[in-house]
């Protein structure tokens, strides 16, 4: 992530730096906020600066303050809840999903907390997937799907979360995330060659999908084609340079970067 603003690792005299500070971006974002006190946009403009900097504890602290202010606003909680899991903090991102959602029951909110649960192995993933579909005006089928696929995936029932992979892929064919999760089942279960002919119907799909190449190269190391691995991580690198899986892939492999 990148530093804090470059202006106070500088060794300027004390005024300078005063004076630099006047107009730094945290300042103005603050002014702003303090000016319009009722403007969520400016609020969550302050929260995005400090996430940009990979200031976590102080972005959280910011939604916190917001959410004194308006306990009952929806999508505090959601971006709370995503800061959360942002942070490895997997207990409080899903106390702040649910929060939201008791506040209001957004398709978009039941999936991110169904995709929490499911990486948990909390079985609620399934209800909460329920939900989606049975919701009035449900146009939520292929994420309901997707949310059971990972529950299956996550507690070791790989070929039951394959067939709800296929069945995510058969509702949109560009769903490059089902042909992620696909491609790991296919991968956990040693089928390295099967999963790349997935990985590639995802880049043909979208041909800047950093993670398709990133999994195409953990099964060409697993096919001991290294060459191919190294392209594949690099090319995941030149369209997410702060990808840090495949960086330390090639680290592994002794490719300088």
């Amino acid at each position: 992530m990148c530093t804090i603003i470059a202006i106070t690792g500088c060794n300027n005299n004390s005024n300078d730096e005063g004076e630099g500070n006047s107009s730094t971006p945290e300042k103005k974002l603050r002014e702003n906020a303090s000016k319009y006190p009722d403007s969520l946009l400016l609020k969550e403009e302050l929260i995005q600066y400090f996430r940009d900097n990979g200031d976590y504890g102080q972005a959280i602290a910011e939604a916190e303050t917001a959410l004194k202010k308006d306990p009952s606003n929806d999508r505090l909680w959601d971006i709370k809840a995503t800061l959360h899991f942002e942070n490895a903090d997997t207990i409080h991102a899903i106390e702040s999903f649910e929060k939201a959602i008791s506040l209001n029951p957004k398709p978009g909110y039941i999936l991110s907390l169904g995709s929490l649960y499911a990486q948990t192995k909390n079985p609620r993933a399934l209800s909460l997937a329920d939900a989606l579909t049975q919701a009035p005006s449900a146009t939520a089928q292929k994420e309901a799907t997707f949310i059971k696929g990972l529950y299956f995936s996550y507690t070791g029932d790989k070929i039951k979360a394959f067939s709800f992979f296929d069945r995510c892929l058969s509702i949109d064919f560009r769903d490059v995330l089902a042909y992620r999760e696909k491609a790991i089942c296919l991968y956990d279960l040693g089928k390295y060659t099967e999963a790349l002919a997935v990985l590639e119907k995802a880049i043909a799909v979208q041909n800047t999908f950093d993670e398709g190449y990133y999994w195409m190269g953990r099964c060409y190391q697993k096919l001991h084609r290294n060459k191919e691995a190294i392209a594949s991580y690099q090319q995941a690198i030149q369209i997410d340079p702060e990808y840090v899986e495949a960086r330390d892939a090639l680290s592994k492999m002794g490719v300088k970067l």
